[in-house]
């Protein structure tokens, strides 16, 4: 018994001096893998600052820009690292760590797709120059200002102030209407006006009240005046005009304010818009000032 434990106490004894011999042996490697992972370490701060800054002249979005610094910083350190294994000649963990990384690379992106998804969705649409902050836009049946996008969500902000976020992954899947792309909007006024009134005064003053109300109105492009349809108590018509509005706060303003100056100058001109009328054909015969008649009103 005695001597298969001083039989194993040398062998332990000449493993640990072969690994120490190995350690002395390795000591030089082990001071060029420190150095190059210090600079590389510092080398991906610096490279971080100088992408941020390139970056910097970008239309993109400041969280996208911080996050693809960070990315190149990371893959940077990861060069350095690989090259550290490589220099202490680890060269079979550095397999396996590439395996277990494969591995686990898998398993994370199946519990996190859908917020992969959405990054990856962000990332697309700050690539976009057609959306912008501060732009108004409209998708998923929201409609509001830009007025964020992070690797989450798009923050649109409504006429009425509140916030609405939206993920990535719907905008990007969905149409999106952008009204600041152009200069001008057009707006659209629906009315009608009563039979008996005389339809091409009527045109003729619609257009000319846009025409002194709007001074922004753009000449190019001109007034399109239109009678619809008889309809069941007027004759309805659609105006539609252009005006210098990027955002749809500015369109609901100018419809507002053309409907205002033509309800003005109708009143002032006798020209009536109509309240539905419906017209009642009593039998012949029916007295409707009658006992009887009046009695069945009260009832």
């Amino acid at each position: 018994m005695n001597l298969r434990l001083s039989e194993a106490w040398a062998k332990m004894v000449e493993k640990l001096q072969d690994w120490f011999q190995t350690f002395i042996a390795s000591i030089p490697n082990i001071i060029i893998a420190i150095i190059v992972f210090f600079i590389t370490f510092l080398a991906s701060k610096y490279i971080s600052r100088l992408v941020l800054s390139l970056l910097g002249r970008s239309h993109l979005n400041k969280t996208v820009k911080n996050l693809i610094s960070k990315m190149v910083s990371i893959a940077v350190i990861l060069l350095g690292l690989f090259m550290v294994l490589g220099i202490l000649n680890l060269s079979k963990m550095l397999n396996t760590i590439l395996a277990g990384a494969g591995v686990a690379g898998l398993a994370i992106s199946l519990a996190l797709q859908g917020a992969l998804t959405n990054t990856y969705s962000g990332i697309i649409l700050s690539f976009v120059k057609a959306v912008k902050l501060g732009n108004w836009v409209e998708t998923n049946g929201y409609s509001g200002e830009l007025t964020n996008l992070d690797l989450r969500a798009v923050t649109i902000k409504e006429i009425d102030n509140n916030l609405v976020y939206i993920p990535n992954k719907l905008v990007l899947e969905n149409p999106i209407k952008n009204y600041s792309l152009t200069e001008k909007s057009r707006v659209i006024v629906n009315c009608g006006v009563a039979y008996d009134s005389d339809l091409q005064k009527v045109e003729d003053l619609v257009i000319k009240t846009i025409k002194e109300n709007f001074p922004d109105l753009d000449e190019e492009k001109s007034i399109l005046f239109m009678f619809e349809e008889f309809g069941g108590s007027s004759i309805n018509f659609e105006l539609r005009f252009w005006v210098a509005a990027q955002a749809m706060i500015e369109i609901v303003q100018a419809k507002s304010k053309a409907i205002k100056v033509i309800k003005k100058a109708f009143d002032q001109n006798d020209i009536e818009i109509p309240f539905p009328i419906r017209t009642l054909y009593m039998p012949k015969g029916v007295n409707v000032n009658s006992p009887s008649t009046n009695q069945n009103k009260t009832d």
